[in-house]
């Protein structure tokens, strides 16, 4: 029987289809030189407005488009908007040089898996793509807590009734889960406030997000903001 001196053999990675859109040049090439290093990463297209962009996402088919907001032509939230009608599943992670932009919550109401500063450092930049390519959202608490800050200082309307509505359908846990995501806590502060494994966090964090209609946990601290329980 051969043996393999060097050891069993590993399956080839099969590497992230990234595309990036970004009108500015400079922020394209710095987005390539940092995601383009990592083996598990392959920019697969670019595109430097939001019309462009719809081409390219539906050419390149990526598993992660990283998108900027402000663009010639047609802008990021356009671009998020016809890029995700034509494939719900698409994973799309927002670019902006703005703390807590309104384009950018708009952008998280319409499913964007994550919020990035364009100055986030290069090894967070890459543990981004990795998370939202698993179906996870990227957003830290302060993000979080910026973009709820944001809401509050948009005029009330019937948003308060129609969040109200859609959290009388959680359970009273997930309802505190549901409030400790609206503070910014992760699943670990979360366990450790509600006296629960991190587990069974996992699992009221998924059916909070399935009864609410929620694509990411921003969306869900969104909801709670609305209805005055954050």
């Amino acid at each position: 029987m051969d043996v393999n001196p060097e050891g069993p053999e590993t399956p080839d990675l099969v590497p992230l289809r990234v595309v990036l859109v970004d009108d500015e040049t400079l922020v394209r090439a710095g987005l390539r030189l940092i995601l383009g290093g990592d083996r598990s990463i392959e920019i697969v297209g670019e595109a430097a407005d939001g019309v462009a962009a719809v081409t390219e996402i539906a050419r390149a088919r990526p598993d992660v488009v990283l998108m900027d907001i402000r663009m010639p032509r047609r802008d990021g939230l356009a671009a998020l908007q016809i890029a995700r009608a034509a494939d719900p599943r698409l994973k799309v992670i927002v670019l902006t040089t703005f703390d807590a932009d309104d384009m950018v919550l708009s952008a998280l109401r319409l499913g964007a898996a994550g919020f990035l500063l364009k100055d986030t450092p290069p090894a967070e930049l890459v543990a981004a793509v990795r998370l939202v390519a698993e179906g996870r959202s990227m957003l830290s608490p302060s993000v979080t807590q910026q973009l709820i800050a944001a809401v509050a200082r948009t005029p009330v309307d019937d948003r308060a009734a129609s969040a109200h509505e859609r959290l009388s359908r959680l359970t009273e846990r997930e309802r505190e889960v549901a409030v400790a995501i609206g503070s910014g806590l992760s699943n670990a502060d979360i366990a450790t406030a509600l006296f629960l494994s991190v587990a069974t966090v996992k699992t009221h964090v998924g059916r909070v997000l399935d009864k609410l209609g929620a694509e990411n946990r921003v969306q869900v601290a969104i909801c709670v903001h609305d209805a005055g329980l954050a």
